[in-house]
């Protein structure tokens, strides 16, 4: 009999994207795609189970074993720190971690500490120790745009798509952290105990991935 993989996605458009390439490989993902109330779910027939979480825990449920997969953006997977191993990136979900303020950068000069406002304080924190700069980091879970417009902040640390949100309130894009995208990752335990199982997704998603991308 197989071992049991259980996945932890995110509510929501990574879920439903990492369904349908799951789907490719097989595996009926019909309970997860009409959960209800429900928050683990089922395909039985092989094996599969799915857990339904918050993004920024899925790196959590993945790191201490409770899952053994998970699906998760590029940018709750740095800001979590989590010790995983990152395997495959599957292309969607794409946007840029940013910084973005005003062009003149006119709020800097009025206060001796530089002020950073964002949902993601350990990436604002790594960034910046790396170019040498001390920064105050004030963390912000809902708008984070009124940061520089209300003078909360010199600028703000935040994914960026469009970026029709920040040219609507007078801001711009003034440095690029890195790209971000969906990410599959795996427990470092798994990989060892389930490791032809793990390999055999991982090998599927990747086919999958690049036949979408061609």
């Amino acid at each position: 009999m197989q071992p049991v993989i259980t996945f932890a996605l995110a509510k929501g458009r990574l879920a439903e994207q990492a369904f349908e390439l799951l789907e490719q490989l097989g595996i009926d993902c019909s309970e997860p795609r009409h959960p209800g109330r429900q928050l683990v779910l089922w395909d039985r027939k092989n094996n599969v189970r799915f857990i339904l979480v918050k993004p920024s825990d899925v790196p959590t449920y993945v790191d201490h074993g409770v899952a053994d997969l998970g699906v998760v953006g590029k940018d709750t997977l740095l800001e979590s720190g989590r010790p995983l191993y990152e395997v495959l990136d599957l292309t969607f979900g794409r946007c840029r971690l940013c910084i973005a303020g005003y062009a003149e950068q006119q709020q800097s000069a009025t206060r001796a500490t530089f002020r950073v406002a964002t949902k993601y304080p350990n990436v604002a924190r790594s960034y910046y120790d790396s170019k040498g700069q001390t920064i105050e980091i004030i963390e912000l879970h809902g708008s984070v745009e009124l940061g520089p417009v209300i003078g909360l902040s010199d600028v703000i640390l935040d994914i960026v798509e469009s970026g029709s949100t920040l040219k609507a309130n007078g801001l711009t894009v003034l440095e690029e952290v890195c790209e971000c995208s969906a990410r599959l990752v795996v427990n470092r335990v798994s990989m060892k105990t389930k490791r032809d199982r793990i390999r055999q997704i991982i090998d599927g998603m990747a086919e999958q991935v690049a036949r979408l991308n061609n």
